[in-house]
C-alpha cells in the first residue's frame, strides 16, 4: 500500500524523537489526521514558537522566557545555595515540592564517555566560573553550599565526582569555604531525579551529605 508522502514524512519526524518507535509514530500521525484543523494549526504554532520564545538563563542555564530567569531574579531565594542538576526537567521536579529554597545550575547532560560526552560538552566550566569569579556569585551572594543532584546512575555519579574534584581545586586555590554535598540515597540507585516523587526528593534533600574526594 502506498502511504501519502505527508503521512510518511510525519511518521519519520516522530520517529526521531526519543522514546518514539515506528508503531507509536504511526499511531500519533493517524491520530492527528482526525483532529480539527484548528488544533493542528495550534500544535504547529506551539512547535514553531518553542525555541523562538525561550532562552537559556545566562546564570543557571535553565530554560526560561527571560534572561535572567525568574528563579535567579528572585531575591527571596537563598542564592548562597546552588543545586546542580542534569536537565531543566530536574529543576521542575525539585522545585515542585517547595522544600528547596536555593537556586540551580543546569548542566544539560552528564559525562558519558560511551556517548562521547566529556566535561567540556556540558555546563561544568560555567559552574566553576560562577563559583570562582569572585568570593560571591554574579548576583552578589557568597556561595555557601553546592548540592550535586545529578542522577544516581553511572553517568551521574561520574559527573558528580568530576565536579567535586574541580570544586575542591577552586576551594584550594581561592581559599573559599563553601561545602559540597550530594543528594542522599532517598533516590534509588539508577533512578532519575525527573521521575522521583515529592516525598523521595524531600528526603533526599534533607539527607544530603557532604561530598568530596
Amino acid at each position: 500500500m502506498q502511504i501519502p508522502r505527508a503521512i510518511s514524512n510525519l511518521v519519520e519526524a516522530f520517529e526521531k524523537l526519543p522514546g518514539i518507535g515506528p508503531k507509536t509514530a504511526q499511531r500519533l500521525t493517524f491520530y492527528l489526521l482526525h483532529v480539527p484543523q484548528e488544533m493542528l494549526e495550534e500544535f504547529a504554532s506551539s512547535l514553531q514558537n518553542l525555541k523562538k520564545n525561550t532562552v537559556l538563563c545566562s546564570i543557571c542555564f535553565n530554560v526560561a522566557e527571560h534572561d535572567p530567569c525568574l528563579l535567579c531574579s528572585d531575591r527571596n531565594r537563598d542564592h548562597s545555595m546552588i543545586c546542580v542538576v542534569e536537565q531543566p526537567l530536574d529543576v521542575l521536579a525539585l522545585d515542585r515540592n517547595g522544600h528547596y529554597k536555593g537556586v540551580y545550575h543546569v548542566l544539560h547532560g552528564a559525562i558519558s564517555p560511551l556517548n562521547n560526552i566529556g566535561p567540556d560538552d556540558i555546563k561544568i566550566k560555567e559552574l566553576l566560573d560562577r563559583v570562582s569569579e569572585t568570593p560571591a556569585d554574579s548576583a552578589g551572594f557568597k556561595v555557601s553550599e553546592i548540592i550535586l543532584a545529578t542522577n544516581s546512575n553511572m553517568e551521574g555519579e561520574a559527573t558528580a565526582m568530576y565536579i567535586a574534584k574541580e570544586l575542591q581545586r577552586c576551594k584550594d586555590i581561592e581559599k573559599q569555604s563553601f561545602k559540597v554535598t550530594r543528594l542522599a540515597h532517598g533516590l534509588p540507585v539508577g533512578g532519575d531525579v525527573e521521575y522521583a516523587d515529592e516525598v523521595t526528593l524531600q528526603r533526599a534533600l534533607e539527607g544530603r551529605r557532604e561530598y568530596g574526594v
